[in-house]
């Protein structure tokens, strides 16, 4: 199964999916996590324009649909801010459950761990998702998680339910 994890900056993507990951692992299964940063760092450069974030994410559902085509589960945590990307990579996978990780745009500049937002309000990131460039909310995602109202063991369960509904679909 491939679990995608969209959200904006600050959502909660990444500790969603290493909290899952560290479960699923503990379990015993074989489980692999995409970062969207991770993959920036260690990937040829990219920018931040359409077709960039566009490769950026078609490049790590690649990846993730080859995993899982090899017995992995992976759990991807990426803005991926555009539908029709999330839609190509949703094509290539057997199983793909789609989590928008639905945290407010107030919300995610108050925790701003990286401090991306504050270097937007001072102008030094135009284009930012969310602020100044689309965030295209999922229209239909199988599991909707907003981070405000849930503790992350209560978000976590929440995410591991969904995963086993959506296997026993």
């Amino acid at each position: 199964m491939v679990i995608w994890l969209t959200g904006l900056s600050g959502s909660g993507k990444s500790t969603l999916a290493s909290g899952l990951a560290e479960r699923w692992a503990g379990d015993g299964r074989r489980v692999e996590v995409l970062d969207g940063d991770v993959l920036r760092s260690v990937l040829p450069p990219q920018g931040f324009d359409r077709a960039a974030r566009a490769r950026n994410v078609r490049t790590a559902g690649w990846l993730a649909s080859r995993l899982e085509a090899h017995g992995v589960e992976v759990i991807c945590a990426l803005i991926s801010p555009y539908e029709e990307d999330r839609n190509w990579v949703r094509a290539q996978c057997r199983q793909f459950l789609e989590v928008h990780v639905a945290t407010s745009l107030e919300t995610c500049r108050s925790r701003d761990p990286k401090g991306l937002y504050a270097r937007v309000g001072r102008g030094e990131l135009p284009g930012f998702t969310g602020v100044d460039d689309p965030y295209e909310a999922p229209k239909c995602p199988e599991l909707v998680l907003d981070t405000e109202g849930l503790d992350l063991s209560c978000a976590l369960d929440t995410l591991e339910a969904a995963a086993h509904r959506r296997r026993g679909a």
